[in-house]
């Protein structure tokens, strides 16, 4: 049996002198510890040098990678020839039995014979000194941290977490300058406020004018539309804005320099961070955006860690602190997060954007572990998880369900049974003839509906009736009081007469 061992100066091959040593793997440290003893073991067969470091560096990404490399693969062509090869990586072992058609051996017995190799190992390759294996080592493990770093993927999501990350400070950096620009110069045009809503297009108009005694003799066709550079000039004839020294006018005209050139370098960062979320992560830039992808993956930490989140992190993501509030205070715990801001759930009605958050951050669990994981480059995941969330969309909503995006895979779905289709002959090609008694039914209610109609006239009628009589009677009792009141008066008036 032969021992594959790899260091940092090359391959070495060991010859296992005495394999019944191999069962014994709890006394196997002991043999190994001396050199004499570690000699009756093993003896070195062949040893493979690196020329220099780059094969180094290749030799042992191929390693760490489980790939069979081509220097190995002479190396092991040349020197074994009908034995057992012992390994350390089952992976690579596999591979080289495969290609090369070496039967390999790995178990635990081989990882405690390495181990003993490795501690005598200068004695046992000779022409290998301790001087010669130490910076070897340390300029390997150099190379291949480096190798590492620069082919991480966490170290490109870093590009799009800080570029996420400097883009909502630039956004506040821009409405603190552009709120400044217009109380400063609003104390020189107040009307220019309302005009210009925009406030980019404030500070442009603001450097242009200078003063607002220029602005009808200048040009703003590049900046604003003509009814709102109509609208400017003719606030700028009669303002009741204060007049400002040119001091005061160059320190508010560098302001808006500013506040135009940031303005500018945003949309240059803008651009960047679309073409790196549509390299790392397209997928889940075709389901919620460049934007709100971004800060999904800066909240998570990268894109790896975003991936192992489930579905239902993935939907409260960014609203934590609303999360434990609800669950302190045994409320209702918050539908979205970040997601909220997607472009699918901002289309959704207002009662359908909790089923619509749990859908569209169940898909972006699924295109994020595509991106993290995955090997295609292109979106085609992405497109489908869009397209079935649309649908979703439609149905709640009512609509018809489109046929391509939201059409069901699989086999075709059986239709309903007919018998009369089942039957054949002429009595199913036959039309059916139309049935004047079926409409007995809706007769029959008709007529109800009549009925009950004529008994609420006549009911109303009888209604009016009874309040006439009533009326009536009321009349005659107040005209029966009335005559006895009077009889009663000409008696008194007459007794008093008599009395006289």
């Amino acid at each position: 049996m032969l021992l594959l061992f790899e260091t940092a100066a090359g391959y070495a091959l060991f010859k296992v002198l005495k394999e019944d040593k191999l069962k014994e793997v709890d006394d196997l440290h002991e043999d190994f510890a001396t050199l004499d003893k570690a000699q009756k073991i093993v003896k070195l067969k062949a040893f493979s040098k690196f020329e220099n470091t780059t094969e180094a560096l290749a030799a042992a990404t191929a390693l760490v990678d489980s790939k069979l490399g081509k220097g190995l693969k002479k190396f092991l062509k040349k020197h074994v020839l009908d034995e057992e090869l012992a390994v350390l990586d089952k992976k690579l072992g596999s591979i080289v039995k495969e290609k090369l058609g070496i039967e390999c051996i790995y178990n635990n017995t081989i990882m405690e014979l390495t181990r003993g190799v490795r501690n005598q190992l200068q004695g046992l390759i000779s022409g290998l000194t301790g001087t010669d294996l130490r910076p070897m080592s340390l300029g390997l493990s150099h190379s291949l941290s480096r190798y590492k770093l620069k082919f991480s993927p966490d170290k490109v999501d870093t590009m799009i977490v800080q570029a996420i990350g400097l883009l909502d400070d630039l956004d506040k950096e821009l409405n603190t300058y552009a709120m400044r620009v217009r109380e400063w110069y609003g104390w020189h045009f107040p009307e220019m406020t309302k005009i210009v809503a925009d406030n980019i297009q404030y500070a442009k108009s603001a450097r242009l004018m200078g003063t607002r005694e220029k602005a009808a003799a200048l040009d703003f066709s590049g900046i604003l539309e003509e009814d709102v550079e109509l609208r400017l000039k003719e606030a700028a004839l009669i303002s009741m804005g204060t007049e400002i020294s040119a001091e005061d006018l160059s320190s508010i005209d560098d302001l808006a320099t500013q506040v135009v050139e940031l303005s500018e370098y945003r949309g240059q960062l803008f651009d960047y961070l679309k073409s790196r979320m549509a390299a790392i992560a397209p997928n889940l830039t075709v389901l919620v955006g460049e934007l709100v992808g971004a800060r999904l993956i800066a909240h998570a930490g990268s894109l790896v860690n975003l991936a192992k989140h489930p579905a239902s992190t993935v939907q409260i993501l960014g609203a934590e602190k609303a999360l434990f509030r609800a669950l302190k205070t045994k409320h209702e715990t918050p539908k979205y997060g970040l997601i909220y801001h997607a472009s699918l759930i901002g289309q959704s009605a207002p009662k359908n954007k909790g089923k619509i958050s749990r859908v569209l951050a169940a898909k972006c669990s699924l295109a994020t572990r595509v991106d993290a994981l995955g090997d295609s480059e292109d979106a085609t995941v992405g497109i489908e998880a869009r397209a079935k969330v649309e649908a979703r969309m439609r149905q709640l909503e009512g609509k018809a369900l489109a046929s391509d995006g939201a059409g069901a895979r699989g086999k075709e779905q059986p239709g309903k049974y007919d018998k009369g289709k089942a039957a054949g002959g002429a009595a199913a090609a036959a039309p059916k003839a139309y049935n004047a008694d079926a409409d007995a039914p809706v007769k029959e209610k008709k007529e109800k509906k009549e009925k009950r109609k004529a008994e609420e006239v006549v009911e109303e009628a009888e209604a009016e009736e009874e309040d006439k009589t009533a009326k009536k009677a009321k009349k005659e009792k107040k005209a029966e009081k009335s005559e006895k009141s009077e009889k009663k008066e000409k008696k008194s008036k007459k007794s008093k007469k008599d009395k006289e």
